[in-house]
Protein backbone atom coordinates (compact mmCIF):
# COMPACT_ATOMS: atom_id res chain seq x y z
CA UNK A 1 0.00 0.00 0.00
CA UNK A 2 1.38 3.44 -0.64
CA UNK A 3 2.53 5.78 2.16
CA UNK A 4 -0.33 8.58 0.89
CA UNK A 5 -3.78 8.35 0.59
CA UNK A 6 -5.10 8.34 -3.42
CA UNK A 7 -5.45 12.13 -4.03
CA UNK A 8 -9.18 13.58 -3.78
CA UNK A 9 -9.23 13.61 -7.93
CA UNK A 10 -8.21 9.92 -8.45
CA UNK A 11 -11.04 8.85 -5.77
CA UNK A 12 -13.46 11.18 -7.62
CA UNK A 13 -12.36 9.88 -11.11
CA UNK A 14 -12.62 5.54 -10.22
CA UNK A 15 -15.70 6.18 -8.26
CA UNK A 16 -18.08 8.04 -10.82
CA UNK A 17 -16.22 4.46 -12.97
CA UNK A 18 -17.78 2.49 -10.67
CA UNK A 19 -21.01 3.87 -10.51
CA UNK A 20 -21.54 3.41 -14.40
CA UNK A 21 -20.10 0.08 -14.33
CA UNK A 22 -22.74 -0.77 -12.03
CA UNK A 23 -25.32 1.09 -14.02
CA UNK A 24 -26.11 3.89 -11.56
CA UNK A 25 -27.04 7.72 -12.38
CA UNK A 26 -27.22 10.34 -9.53
CA UNK A 27 -29.87 12.34 -8.88
CA UNK A 28 -31.24 14.75 -6.92
CA UNK A 29 -34.70 15.99 -5.14
CA UNK A 30 -35.82 18.83 -3.30
CA UNK A 31 -38.56 18.01 -0.95
CA UNK A 32 -41.21 20.52 -0.21
CA UNK A 33 -43.09 20.50 3.67
CA UNK A 34 -45.30 18.06 1.85
CA UNK A 35 -43.64 15.93 -0.52
CA UNK A 36 -43.62 12.30 0.55
CA UNK A 37 -40.01 10.83 1.20
CA UNK A 38 -39.08 7.21 -0.29
CA UNK A 39 -37.17 5.15 1.99
CA UNK A 40 -35.40 1.88 1.63
CA UNK A 41 -33.73 -0.44 3.90
CA UNK A 42 -30.80 -2.85 2.82
CA UNK A 43 -29.74 -5.24 5.58
CA UNK A 44 -32.83 -6.53 8.01
CA UNK A 45 -31.44 -9.09 10.01
CA UNK A 46 -30.94 -7.20 13.12
CA UNK A 47 -30.44 -3.67 12.90
CA UNK A 48 -32.43 -3.28 9.89
CA UNK A 49 -35.58 -3.80 11.97
CA UNK A 50 -34.81 -0.64 13.93
CA UNK A 51 -34.28 1.06 10.22
CA UNK A 52 -37.84 0.11 8.86
CA UNK A 53 -39.72 1.00 12.57
CA UNK A 54 -37.51 4.39 12.82
CA UNK A 55 -38.58 5.49 9.06
CA UNK A 56 -42.27 4.23 9.67
CA UNK A 57 -42.31 6.29 12.72
CA UNK A 58 -41.66 9.58 10.68
CA UNK A 59 -44.44 11.59 9.32
CA UNK A 60 -44.30 11.71 5.63
CA UNK A 61 -42.06 8.53 5.17
CA UNK A 62 -43.16 5.30 3.38
CA UNK A 63 -40.69 2.30 3.34
CA UNK A 64 -41.21 1.19 -0.18
CA UNK A 65 -37.90 -1.35 -0.72
CA UNK A 66 -36.02 -3.72 1.83
CA UNK A 67 -33.06 -5.74 0.30
CA UNK A 68 -31.37 -8.69 1.77
CA UNK A 69 -29.33 -11.49 1.13
CA UNK A 70 -31.61 -13.94 3.00
CA UNK A 71 -34.76 -14.58 1.94
CA UNK A 72 -36.01 -16.24 4.29
CA UNK A 73 -35.40 -12.85 6.43
CA UNK A 74 -36.95 -10.45 3.51
CA UNK A 75 -40.05 -12.25 3.02
CA UNK A 76 -40.56 -11.80 6.97
CA UNK A 77 -39.80 -8.00 6.74
CA UNK A 78 -41.90 -7.61 3.25
CA UNK A 79 -44.96 -9.24 5.42
CA UNK A 80 -44.10 -7.29 8.68
CA UNK A 81 -44.31 -3.79 6.19
CA UNK A 82 -47.22 -4.68 4.44
CA UNK A 83 -49.54 -5.35 7.56
CA UNK A 84 -48.51 -2.40 9.15
CA UNK A 85 -48.82 0.07 6.28
CA UNK A 86 -51.24 -1.92 4.09
CA UNK A 87 -48.56 -1.22 1.05
CA UNK A 88 -46.01 -4.17 -0.48
CA UNK A 89 -42.54 -2.77 -0.80
CA UNK A 90 -40.53 -4.01 -3.16
CA UNK A 91 -37.89 -6.96 -2.39
CA UNK A 92 -34.63 -7.32 -3.63
CA UNK A 93 -31.68 -9.78 -2.58
CA UNK A 94 -29.28 -7.72 -4.62
CA UNK A 95 -28.47 -3.84 -3.16
CA UNK A 96 -27.09 -2.77 -6.59
CA UNK A 97 -30.32 -3.57 -8.28
CA UNK A 98 -32.27 -1.38 -5.39
CA UNK A 99 -29.99 1.42 -6.25
CA UNK A 100 -31.24 1.00 -9.57
CA UNK A 101 -34.46 2.50 -8.92
CA UNK A 102 -34.03 6.25 -9.19
CA UNK A 103 -37.65 6.88 -7.03
CA UNK A 104 -35.67 6.03 -4.13
CA UNK A 105 -34.87 9.28 -2.12
CA UNK A 106 -32.86 7.82 1.02
CA UNK A 107 -31.45 4.32 2.23
CA UNK A 108 -31.13 3.00 5.96
CA UNK A 109 -27.96 0.48 5.82
CA UNK A 110 -27.97 -1.78 8.39
CA UNK A 111 -25.68 -4.63 6.97
CA UNK A 112 -22.52 -6.72 8.82
CA UNK A 113 -19.81 -3.82 8.63
CA UNK A 114 -17.80 -5.24 6.27
CA UNK A 115 -20.32 -3.94 3.77
CA UNK A 116 -20.68 -0.56 5.45
CA UNK A 117 -18.82 2.09 3.20
CA UNK A 118 -19.03 0.09 0.13
CA UNK A 119 -23.24 0.55 0.13
CA UNK A 120 -23.04 3.70 1.27
CA UNK A 121 -20.82 5.05 -1.03
CA UNK A 122 -22.69 3.18 -3.95
CA UNK A 123 -25.83 4.51 -2.60
CA UNK A 124 -24.47 7.94 -2.63
CA UNK A 125 -23.10 7.51 -6.41
CA UNK A 126 -27.09 6.31 -6.89
CA UNK A 127 -28.15 9.96 -5.21
CA UNK A 128 -29.63 8.48 -1.98
CA UNK A 129 -29.21 10.09 1.22
CA UNK A 130 -28.19 7.72 3.65
CA UNK A 131 -28.89 6.53 7.51
CA UNK A 132 -25.80 4.13 7.92
CA UNK A 133 -25.32 2.21 10.77
CA UNK A 134 -21.93 2.68 13.50
CA UNK A 135 -19.39 1.50 12.54
CA UNK A 136 -19.73 3.40 9.59
CA UNK A 137 -16.51 1.68 8.18
CA UNK A 138 -14.88 -1.93 8.32
CA UNK A 139 -11.65 0.25 8.06
CA UNK A 140 -9.82 3.58 8.67
CA UNK A 141 -9.01 4.39 4.78
CA UNK A 142 -12.82 3.03 3.67
CA UNK A 143 -14.19 5.56 6.02
CA UNK A 144 -12.28 8.76 4.91
CA UNK A 145 -13.58 7.69 0.92
CA UNK A 146 -16.73 7.49 2.36
CA UNK A 147 -16.84 11.09 3.57
CA UNK A 148 -14.94 11.89 0.40
CA UNK A 149 -18.22 10.66 -1.38
CA UNK A 150 -20.60 12.18 0.65
CA UNK A 151 -19.31 15.95 0.23
CA UNK A 152 -18.91 15.18 -3.53
CA UNK A 153 -22.34 14.15 -4.31
CA UNK A 154 -23.77 16.81 -1.64
CA UNK A 155 -25.60 14.29 -0.19
CA UNK A 156 -26.84 13.70 3.74
CA UNK A 157 -25.12 11.07 5.77
CA UNK A 158 -26.70 10.35 9.40
CA UNK A 159 -24.38 7.67 11.19
CA UNK A 160 -26.55 5.40 13.75
CA UNK A 161 -24.62 6.75 16.84
CA UNK A 162 -28.14 7.57 18.26
CA UNK A 163 -26.84 8.56 21.48
CA UNK A 164 -25.99 12.08 19.98
CA UNK A 165 -29.68 12.69 19.67
CA UNK A 166 -30.72 12.15 22.84
CA UNK A 167 -31.42 15.17 24.43
CA UNK A 168 -30.02 14.52 27.90
CA UNK A 169 -26.42 13.46 26.40
CA UNK A 170 -26.87 16.96 24.46
CA UNK A 171 -27.23 18.65 27.57
CA UNK A 172 -24.50 16.49 29.54
CA UNK A 173 -22.11 17.12 26.38
CA UNK A 174 -23.15 21.18 26.67
CA UNK A 175 -22.66 21.32 30.45
CA UNK A 176 -18.81 19.89 30.11
CA UNK A 177 -18.03 22.40 27.60
CA UNK A 178 -19.19 25.44 29.95
CA UNK A 179 -17.13 23.60 32.78
CA UNK A 180 -19.57 21.79 34.94
CA UNK A 181 -16.48 19.70 36.68
CA UNK A 182 -14.10 21.72 35.37
CA UNK A 183 -10.71 21.20 33.16
CA UNK A 184 -11.32 17.52 31.68
CA UNK A 185 -8.35 15.41 31.20
CA UNK A 186 -9.86 12.10 30.64
CA UNK A 187 -12.56 9.68 29.24
CA UNK A 188 -13.31 6.35 30.05
CA UNK A 189 -15.74 4.21 27.66
CA UNK A 190 -16.77 0.96 28.76
CA UNK A 191 -18.53 -1.64 27.08
CA UNK A 192 -19.18 -4.62 29.82
CA UNK A 193 -21.64 -6.87 28.03
CA UNK A 194 -22.13 -10.68 28.65
CA UNK A 195 -21.23 -12.71 25.49
CA UNK A 196 -21.36 -16.00 25.62
CA UNK A 197 -18.96 -18.89 23.58
CA UNK A 198 -19.96 -18.95 20.32
CA UNK A 199 -18.68 -22.32 20.27
CA UNK A 200 -17.49 -24.39 17.15
CA UNK A 201 -19.35 -24.43 13.64
CA UNK A 202 -18.84 -27.29 10.96
CA UNK A 203 -18.01 -25.39 7.17
CA UNK A 204 -20.80 -26.67 5.60
CA UNK A 205 -23.53 -26.02 2.50
CA UNK A 206 -25.01 -22.33 1.90
CA UNK A 207 -28.56 -22.54 3.44
CA UNK A 208 -31.24 -22.58 0.71
CA UNK A 209 -32.07 -18.85 -0.10
CA UNK A 210 -29.11 -17.23 1.07
CA UNK A 211 -26.90 -15.28 -1.55
CA UNK A 212 -23.85 -15.98 0.38
CA UNK A 213 -21.52 -14.50 -2.73
CA UNK A 214 -23.04 -11.12 -2.04
CA UNK A 215 -23.24 -11.18 1.57
CA UNK A 216 -19.20 -12.04 1.43
CA UNK A 217 -19.64 -9.07 -0.98
CA UNK A 218 -15.92 -7.28 -0.59
CA UNK A 219 -14.29 -10.31 1.92
CA UNK A 220 -12.51 -13.59 0.40
CA UNK A 221 -14.49 -16.56 -0.15
CA UNK A 222 -14.64 -18.67 2.50
CA UNK A 223 -17.01 -21.52 3.41
CA UNK A 224 -20.31 -20.88 4.65
CA UNK A 225 -20.61 -21.71 8.81
CA UNK A 226 -23.36 -20.41 10.81
CA UNK A 227 -20.47 -18.75 13.19
CA UNK A 228 -19.66 -16.24 10.33
CA UNK A 229 -23.47 -15.63 9.68
CA UNK A 230 -25.91 -13.66 11.32
CA UNK A 231 -24.66 -11.62 14.13
CA UNK A 232 -21.71 -13.93 14.81
CA UNK A 233 -19.89 -12.26 12.19
CA UNK A 234 -19.01 -9.91 14.85
CA UNK A 235 -16.29 -11.52 15.91
CA UNK A 236 -14.50 -12.37 12.54
CA UNK A 237 -11.90 -9.59 11.17
CA UNK A 238 -13.06 -10.47 7.73
CA UNK A 239 -16.73 -8.99 8.47
CA UNK A 240 -16.56 -7.35 12.08
CA UNK A 241 -14.42 -5.01 14.84
CA UNK A 242 -14.79 -6.82 17.85
CA UNK A 243 -17.25 -5.44 20.43
CA UNK A 244 -14.91 -2.06 20.74
CA UNK A 245 -16.79 -1.57 16.96
CA UNK A 246 -19.77 -3.15 17.75
CA UNK A 247 -21.53 -1.83 21.26
CA UNK A 248 -18.51 -0.24 22.07
CA UNK A 249 -18.93 1.53 18.99
CA UNK A 250 -21.50 3.90 20.38
CA UNK A 251 -19.25 4.88 23.71
CA UNK A 252 -16.12 5.40 21.73
CA UNK A 253 -18.04 8.23 19.99
CA UNK A 254 -19.40 9.58 23.24
CA UNK A 255 -15.85 10.02 24.94
CA UNK A 256 -14.53 11.75 21.64
CA UNK A 257 -17.02 14.26 21.84
CA UNK A 258 -17.45 14.77 25.55
CA UNK A 259 -13.41 16.19 25.21
CA UNK A 260 -14.10 17.86 22.60
CA UNK A 261 -11.63 15.95 20.41
CA UNK A 262 -10.46 14.25 17.17
CA UNK A 263 -8.36 11.43 16.60
CA UNK A 264 -5.22 10.57 18.63
CA UNK A 265 -1.40 10.92 18.14
CA UNK A 266 -0.84 7.31 19.82
CA UNK A 267 -2.66 3.92 20.53
CA UNK A 268 -1.78 0.96 22.86
CA UNK A 269 -4.24 -2.04 23.16
CA UNK A 270 -3.61 -5.12 25.00
CA UNK A 271 -6.21 -8.15 25.54
CA UNK A 272 -7.43 -11.21 24.35
CA UNK A 273 -9.71 -14.26 23.65
CA UNK A 274 -10.19 -15.47 27.20
CA UNK A 275 -11.25 -18.68 28.36
CA UNK A 276 -13.45 -19.44 25.69
CA UNK A 277 -12.40 -21.81 23.18
CA UNK A 278 -14.47 -21.04 20.10
CA UNK A 279 -14.46 -19.78 16.85
CA UNK A 280 -14.52 -16.10 17.70
CA UNK A 281 -10.76 -13.95 16.53
CA UNK A 282 -11.34 -11.00 17.82
CA UNK A 283 -10.64 -10.15 21.56
CA UNK A 284 -13.71 -10.56 24.12
CA UNK A 285 -11.23 -9.20 26.72
CA UNK A 286 -9.39 -5.41 25.49
CA UNK A 287 -7.86 -2.45 27.30
CA UNK A 288 -6.90 0.62 24.77
CA UNK A 289 -5.65 4.19 25.60
CA UNK A 290 -5.39 6.85 23.66
CA UNK A 291 -3.54 9.94 23.89
CA UNK A 292 -3.84 13.35 22.87
CA UNK A 293 -0.44 15.00 24.04
CA UNK A 294 -1.26 18.47 22.41
CA UNK A 295 -4.86 18.63 24.00
CA UNK A 296 -3.27 16.82 27.84
CA UNK A 297 -6.25 14.55 27.48
CA UNK A 298 -6.64 10.61 26.80
CA UNK A 299 -9.49 8.29 26.03
CA UNK A 300 -9.48 5.14 28.04
CA UNK A 301 -11.48 2.15 26.25
CA UNK A 302 -12.38 -1.51 28.09
CA UNK A 303 -14.20 -4.46 26.72
CA UNK A 304 -15.16 -7.02 29.11
CA UNK A 305 -17.24 -10.17 28.47
CA UNK A 306 -18.35 -12.21 30.85
CA UNK A 307 -18.87 -11.71 34.83
CA UNK A 308 -17.90 -7.95 35.90
CA UNK A 309 -18.97 -5.28 38.18
CA UNK A 310 -20.44 -1.86 36.36
CA UNK A 311 -17.49 0.47 38.05
CA UNK A 312 -18.92 3.95 38.65
CA UNK A 313 -22.00 3.41 36.13
CA UNK A 314 -24.26 3.20 39.30
CA UNK A 315 -26.28 -0.02 38.98
CA UNK A 316 -25.96 -0.34 35.52
CA UNK A 317 -25.24 -3.45 33.10
CA UNK A 318 -21.26 -1.54 32.94
CA UNK A 319 -22.48 -0.22 29.33
CA UNK A 320 -21.82 3.70 29.35
CA UNK A 321 -19.40 6.35 29.61
CA UNK A 322 -17.39 8.00 32.58
CA UNK A 323 -15.76 12.16 32.67
CA UNK A 324 -12.93 12.64 34.85
CA UNK A 325 -12.15 16.84 35.26
CA UNK A 326 -9.92 19.22 37.78
CA UNK A 327 -13.99 19.51 39.87
CA UNK A 328 -15.44 16.19 39.58
CA UNK A 329 -16.48 13.25 37.18
CA UNK A 330 -19.72 12.86 35.07
CA UNK A 331 -21.10 9.62 34.26
CA UNK A 332 -23.61 8.58 31.42
CA UNK A 333 -25.20 5.39 32.93
CA UNK A 334 -27.25 4.43 29.53
CA UNK A 335 -27.99 6.48 26.18
CA UNK A 336 -30.28 8.72 27.88
CA UNK A 337 -29.16 9.79 30.77
CA UNK A 338 -26.35 11.53 33.07
CA UNK A 339 -25.32 12.63 36.16
CA UNK A 340 -22.72 15.03 37.40
CA UNK A 341 -21.03 14.36 41.08
CA UNK A 342 -18.44 16.87 42.47
CA UNK A 343 -15.51 18.22 44.43
CA UNK A 344 -13.95 15.21 46.64
CA UNK A 345 -17.08 13.61 48.31
CA UNK A 346 -18.07 13.69 45.19
CA UNK A 347 -21.49 15.42 46.54
CA UNK A 348 -24.45 15.26 43.50
CA UNK A 349 -24.74 17.99 40.95
CA UNK A 350 -27.04 18.17 37.59
CA UNK A 351 -28.25 15.35 36.14
CA UNK A 352 -31.28 14.89 33.54
CA UNK A 353 -32.92 11.85 31.46
CA UNK A 354 -34.26 12.48 27.89
CA UNK A 355 -34.40 10.73 24.76
CA UNK A 356 -34.82 11.44 21.41
CA UNK A 357 -35.32 10.36 17.51
CA UNK A 358 -32.15 10.02 15.44
CA UNK A 359 -34.16 9.32 12.76
CA UNK A 360 -36.65 12.47 12.40
CA UNK A 361 -33.01 14.54 13.30
CA UNK A 362 -32.41 11.97 10.48
CA UNK A 363 -35.43 13.26 8.03
CA UNK A 364 -35.35 16.92 9.10
CA UNK A 365 -31.64 17.08 7.79
CA UNK A 366 -32.69 15.38 3.90
CA UNK A 367 -36.12 17.66 3.74
CA UNK A 368 -33.56 21.02 4.66
CA UNK A 369 -30.92 19.60 2.32
CA UNK A 370 -28.25 21.18 5.36
CA UNK A 371 -25.66 18.35 6.62
CA UNK A 372 -25.36 21.06 9.72
CA UNK A 373 -28.98 19.73 11.30
CA UNK A 374 -27.25 16.17 11.39
CA UNK A 375 -26.52 15.57 15.03
CA UNK A 376 -24.03 12.65 14.28
CA UNK A 377 -22.87 13.87 10.51
CA UNK A 378 -20.52 11.14 8.64
CA UNK A 379 -17.26 13.44 9.57
CA UNK A 380 -18.11 12.61 12.97
CA UNK A 381 -18.79 8.90 12.57
CA UNK A 382 -15.57 8.73 10.64
CA UNK A 383 -13.43 9.48 13.15
CA UNK A 384 -15.15 7.55 16.21
CA UNK A 385 -15.49 4.25 14.23
CA UNK A 386 -11.53 5.15 13.15
CA UNK A 387 -11.12 4.96 16.66
CA UNK A 388 -11.79 1.70 17.00
CA UNK A 389 -10.00 0.42 14.52
CA UNK A 390 -6.79 1.69 15.64
CA UNK A 391 -7.44 0.13 18.68
CA UNK A 392 -7.48 -3.39 16.78
CA UNK A 393 -4.86 -2.50 14.56
CA UNK A 394 -2.80 -1.96 18.03
CA UNK A 395 -3.57 -5.26 19.19
CA UNK A 396 -3.35 -7.21 16.38
CA UNK A 397 0.34 -6.20 15.77
CA UNK A 398 0.96 -6.27 19.79
CA UNK A 399 2.32 -3.07 20.43
CA UNK A 400 1.72 1.04 20.13
CA UNK A 401 0.96 2.48 17.25
CA UNK A 402 1.96 6.62 15.89
CA UNK A 403 -0.84 7.98 14.30
CA UNK A 404 -0.63 10.94 12.18
CA UNK A 405 -5.02 12.59 12.69
CA UNK A 406 -4.02 14.72 9.36
CA UNK A 407 -2.65 11.74 6.98
CA UNK A 408 -4.64 9.33 8.63
CA UNK A 409 -1.71 7.46 8.42
CA UNK A 410 0.62 5.92 10.33
CA UNK A 411 4.26 7.43 9.67
CA UNK A 412 7.37 5.09 8.66
CA UNK A 413 4.91 1.96 10.06
CA UNK A 414 4.17 -0.06 6.58
CA UNK A 415 2.47 -2.99 9.26
CA UNK A 416 0.39 -0.67 10.44
CA UNK A 417 -0.60 1.18 7.18
CA UNK A 418 -1.51 -1.99 5.71
CA UNK A 419 -4.44 -2.73 8.36
CA UNK A 420 -5.52 0.48 7.72
CA UNK A 421 -6.95 -0.82 4.43
CA UNK A 422 -7.78 -4.78 3.15
CA UNK A 423 -7.88 -6.63 0.20
CA UNK A 424 -11.00 -5.90 -1.85
CA UNK A 425 -12.98 -8.50 -3.92
CA UNK A 426 -14.01 -8.01 -7.29
CA UNK A 427 -16.27 -6.22 -7.74
CA UNK A 428 -16.67 -5.12 -4.37
CA UNK A 429 -14.36 -2.30 -4.50
CA UNK A 430 -14.28 0.61 -2.45
CA UNK A 431 -12.78 2.81 -5.11
CA UNK A 432 -9.78 4.86 -4.88
CA UNK A 433 -8.09 2.53 -2.09
CA UNK A 434 -4.73 0.50 -3.62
Amino acid sequence: MPERLLNRRSFLKTSTAAAAAIGMAGHSRVFGANDRIRAAVIGLHGRGLSHINGFLDQKGVDVVALCDVDEAVLTGRVTEVEKRTSHKPAAYTDLRKLFEDKSIDLVGIATPNHWHSLAAIWALQAGKDVYLEKPCSHNVLEGRKLVEAARHHKKIVQHGTQIRSALAIREAMQKLEEGVIGELYMAKGLCYKWRNSIGRAKEGPVPPGVHYDIWLGPAPVRPFTRNRFHYNWHWHWDYGNGDIGNQGAHQMDVARWGLGVGLPRKIQSMGGHYFFEDDQETPNTLISTFSYPEEKKMIVFEVRHWITNSEDLDKGAGVGNIFYGSEGIMILPSYTSYKVFLGKQLEPGPSGTAGGDHFANFIEAVRSRDPSNLNAEIEEGHKSSAMCHLANISYRLGRTIDFDPVTELCPGDKEANALLTREYREPYVVRGIA
